[in-house]
């Protein structure tokens, strides 16, 4: 990932959950590539269109890891074609607002775009492919 400014593998991959159950999410080579390809296509340019930092809460999980966090089996995490993000600034309305609006207005290809929340917490999942290699461009809403 030294290709990129605002993003690292090491971010990609990072999970609290996988250090506290001692999993070990280490991404192969064809992931890492995927992780590449996300970054890329649409969590740079996303970056750089959106002006301030962006936080990775989930990226790529290994098999063992997504059934840990109650991921759906077939996730785009786990192949790293998917990322959940917040911005730095805590503003994710505005950010999922900016987010859909750049995708609509620069005609981004993308599987999915998911406003996501678990209790108290929200985040936007961006995915790139979906697990039959298409890009759907769904825009979704998910209370869990």
């Amino acid at each position: 990932m030294n290709n990129y400014p605002h993003f690292s593998l090491k971010e990609l991959v990072a999970s609290d959950v996988a250090s506290r159950k001692k999993i070990d999410n280490t991404p192969s080579f064809e992931v890492v590539g995927h992780l590449h390809e996300l970054v890329g296509n649409l969590l740079e340019p996303l970056r750089e269109a959106w002006g301030g930092p962006i936080k990775v809460t989930s990226g790529y999980r290994c098999e063992k890891l997504n059934r840990a966090v109650g991921g759906v089996a077939s996730s785009a995490h786990m192949r790293g074609d998917a990322a959940d993000l917040q911005p730095a600034n805590g503003k994710i309305d505005e950010f999922i607002s900016f987010t859909r609006l750049w995708l609509i207005n620069n005609h981004v290809r993308f599987d999915q775009l998911i406003d996501e929340r678990s209790g108290r917490t929200r985040w936007m999942h961006i995915s790139l492919y979906s697990s039959t290699g298409t890009q759907r461009g769904e825009v979704k809403v998910l209370n869990k």
